[in-house]
């Protein structure tokens, strides 16, 4: 096997609403979106060093509801002040909490369903 060089890690997810998407991640969680097509079938969000696209179902991968069996993990330097912005404009998984393993953090989820968490090194 020949030796490559990985650059970046960019998330594609699936969207069944793209508007609303583009609304939550963009009103809520304070991206940018850095590009989109017209018909809003594909769009690239970013908020500092994080960037996730997300696309419309298509048929090479048409699944009936956005599904993820793990979740997005974003560290950030503010997770208490983080959580009292959005506690009470997101579903909640569950609250800012410290953890024995140095972290605190809470999690959300987004308009999609898809289980985001934020954390913070303690």
């Amino acid at each position: 096997m020949s030796t490559y060089t990985a650059t970046k890690l960019t998330p594609m997810l699936e969207s069944h609403d793209m508007q609303e998407t583009l609304k939550f991640y963009t009103e809520i969680l304070n991206f940018t979106y850095a590009s989109k097509f017209d018909d809003l079938s594909w769009l690239s969000l970013r908020k500092d060093e994080i960037e996730i696209m997300f696309c419309s179902p298509n048929e090479h991968r048409n699944i009936p509801k956005s599904i993820m069996s793990g979740s997005l993990y974003i560290n950030t330097n503010e997770v208490a002040a983080l959580w009292e912005n959005l506690k009470d404009h997101c579903k909640i998984c569950y609250p800012l909490e410290d953890f024995d393993y140095g972290m605190r953090e809470f999690a959300i989820y987004d308009n999609n369903g898809y289980l985001l968490q934020f954390g913070q090194n303690l």
